[in-house]
């Protein structure tokens, strides 16, 4: 079983923000004009990209609803080179007495992927992974109303139902939650 990234960055690790967003070509040109680069992946709803400097994965999640400064972030993460940097993480993470939930060769942001998420105080998720393979093929669940209760509360306004929605078990199974 494959355990190193397939991904190559050249620090030890670097942060991951997913983001929301409304619409995803004007989200990209913005993006491009911050980063001063392409984007390093493009798929249907989805862009990545991969900066050296400031070390971060961004991603760009077509959302379908209202977004801003006041609504839910989809997920924050690190990525690491290993699973054995992620298996450091979460034995670090369970000794404090923080819950985490480990996923194996999930297929996560159109990559094969091996994690570990937990939730700060506030119910922000965050998630330390490895790539394993750059080319998976899905992005999201397939499930019709997958994250219907997020979804209906951000095109609401509603923040408290969107961070609730977030928090749910329906919303974190179907991926909406955790960046499936």
């Amino acid at each position: 079983m494959k355990t190193e990234s397939a991904v190559q960055f050249p620090t030890a690790s670097r942060i991951h923000v997913a983001l929301a967003v409304e619409n995803l070509k004007q989200s990209e040109a913005f993006y491009r004009a911050l980063f001063g680069q392409e984007s390093t992946k493009t798929r249907a709803g989805y862009a990545k990209f991969e900066v050296v400097e400031p070390p971060v994965n961004l991603s760009l999640n077509a959302f379908g609803g209202e977004t801003g400064p006041n609504n839910p972030v989809a997920h924050f993460g690190i990525q690491v080179k290993s699973t054995a940097a992620v298996e450091a993480v979460s034995d670090r993470l369970e000794k404090s007495g923080l819950q985490t939930r480990k996923e194996e060769n999930v297929t996560c942001c159109y990559t094969v992927q091996n994690k570990v998420w937990a939730a700060d105080p506030d119910g922000n998720q965050w998630e330390v992974y490895v790539v394993l393979d750059d080319e998976g093929a899905y992005h999201h669940s397939s499930q019709n109303n997958c994250c219907a209760d997020l979804k209906q509360a951000v095109k609401e306004g509603d923040l408290t139902a969107a961070q609730a929605a977030l928090r749910s078990e329906a919303t974190t199974a179907c991926g909406c939650g955790t960046g499936n």
